[in-house]
């Protein structure tokens, strides 16, 4: 006969609560006997009337520390083997905590989980007494006729504890599920430190598979868009100077299309630039902010101090940083006529400072780029800084950490 699958979840659900009171009952159990025993113990040596009692005191109490961590092992295996609940190893550290979970908590976990598996024995015990009563002999049982509904009674009563089983050991393990991990796992202060780190290692992960997906483009273009268009250039160059019998019209149309394709793969060469240049991976961040600045449109003082180079994910910001304030200062401050980039590394943070001498007063409002750096610095755990006074000078500071 087929056991309909509902039936058939309920027996498994049933049996798995089961086997995780009846290991969980000896275990919570054990702690409280060894604590009975120290009260008593003290006593003893209060009333003075066991010379032996402090030792034996003594005794207990370091075989209860014992314990402790091998107890906490067997519940956390307990819970993760039978109910798929992980208790957070960092817990494991704080034996003050464990041994406050196994003396309170376990004795009455304990016996709520002794009850559960006791009424299951008993009402297995009482709902086959006619079957034990008839397994005796006739004349035992033609002896003692009164007893045939005596055992009808307590089969009865059996069976009324048996259906009690499940809904009891069932709140028992919804209420261990519940407590446990709160008492004996994480603290609060723990899980918000674990949650911090994750976030701190996630947030790493993007700006590493960011940081690998500009690199990529930066590749594609320069490699494929920027081939074609050198290839356009040359080709309408060459049709320029080869095709003398063209019409005026035809000619001026093909000097505007190679000048535009030249313009195009200057402004290309600008965009792979800033998404990431080649030097800064081959020669380092001083050598592509000596490029910046030898392509800015105002003199730039330059001073790299590294006596090594930091994480490829800090070079990137720190030469994105320089490369937008220098083409702000192009862009907001045409009356400036110098600007100073230092760069330097004082332990495990890369400062970056960026001065010019225009007339200040730079907005983050006013569609400057600013709020944009801001965020770009932000996903390292840098720290961004911007002074511009009306009337100048105008300093951007930012402090990047850097372990490696």
């Amino acid at each position: 006969m087929k056991i309909p699958p509902r039936l058939r979840r309920a027996c498994t659900r049933l049996t798995r609560d089961l086997s995780f009171l009846a290991l969980g009952a000896p275990l919570h159990l054990l702690m409280g006997f060894l604590l009975f025993m120290a009260f008593g113990l003290v006593w003893e040596t209060i009333a003075g009337n066991d010379s032996s009692a402090p030792v034996m005191l003594g005794f207990l109490l370091v075989l209860a520390a014992l314990c402790v961590p091998a107890l906490t092992v067997a519940h956390v295996w307990r819970f993760r083997r039978l109910l798929g609940i992980d208790i957070p190893r960092p817990g494991w550290r704080r034996p003050g905590r464990q041994f406050g979970y196994h003396c309170l908590a376990g004795a009455l976990f304990g016996t709520l989980e002794a009850l559960a598996v006791g009424l299951l024995a008993a009402g297995l015990a009482a709902a086959l007494t006619c079957v034990w009563v008839y397994a005796l002999p006739w004349q035992w049982r033609i002896s003692h006729l009164g007893y045939s509904t005596q055992a009808a009674y307590l089969s009865v009563a059996g069976l009324i504890a048996l259906a009690g089983v499940p809904g009891l050991a069932a709140a028992v393990v919804r209420l261990e599920s519940h407590l446990t991990p709160a008492l004996l796992g994480h603290s609060r202060e723990e899980d918000l430190v674990r949650r911090v780190e994750d976030l701190t290692e996630s947030r790493a992960g993007a700006v590493d598979a960011a940081h690998a997906e500009r690199r990529r483009i930066e590749r594609d273009l320069h490699d494929g868009a920027q081939q074609r268009l050198v290839s356009l250039a040359l080709n309408l160059g060459l049709a320029k100077a080869t095709l003398v019998d063209l019409p005026p019209e035809a000619r001026a149309v093909i000097d505007t299309a190679h000048r535009e394709a030249k313009e195009a793969i200057e402004e290309l060469n600008s965009l792979v630039r800033g998404l990431h240049p080649a030097v800064l991976d081959e020669l380092g961040l001083d050598a592509a902010l000596s490029g910046l600045a030898a392509r800015a449109p105002l003199p730039v003082r330059l001073r790299v101090d590294l006596p090594r180079r930091p994480a490829p994910a800090v070079e990137a910001v720190a030469y994105f940083v320089v490369s937008e304030a220098l083409t702000n200062v192009a862009k907001h401050a045409p009356d400036a006529t110098r600007a100073e980039v230092t760069v330097t590394r004082l332990g495990g943070i890369l400062r970056v400072v960026i001065t010019d001498d225009g007339p200040g007063g730079a907005d983050p409002a006013q569609g400057s780029g600013l709020p944009g750096l801001a965020q770009r610095v932000r996903s390292v755990d840098g720290t961004f800084r911007m002074s511009s006074p009306v009337g100048g000078p105008t300093m951007m500071s930012v402090e990047l950490p850097c372990q490696s």
